[in-house]
């Protein structure tokens, strides 16, 4: 199969990447596990509550973002592509 028909059949996913490559995001989210826990751990129910919401907000907002971001990069991805195109 080509690229473009591994795509299709959902067997390429481009929102996924390989983090345990990465030492410094393992690390990174680490710290943010570790803080986290540790705030938790002195907050009443109420102000865990709010905490939860606070961290739902923000995860959907990464989302977002990233879904953005993929969209723009994949935009220029084809730009180039055409203008490679076009030169030749």
């Amino acid at each position: 199969m080509n690229l473009l028909e591994e795509f299709w059949y959902g067997n390429i996913e481009p929102t996924e990447y390989d983090t345990n490559a990465c030492e410094e995001y393992r690390e990174v989210f680490r710290l943010i596990t570790q803080n986290e826990e540790k705030h938790q751990a002195t907050m009443t129910d109420e102000q865990k509550e709010l905490f939860s919401q606070y961290t739902d907000a923000v995860r959907e907002y990464q989302t977002m973002a990233e879904c953005l971001l993929f969209q723009n990069c994949f935009r220029l991805g084809a730009r180039m592509i055409l203008e490679i195109m076009q030169d030749r």
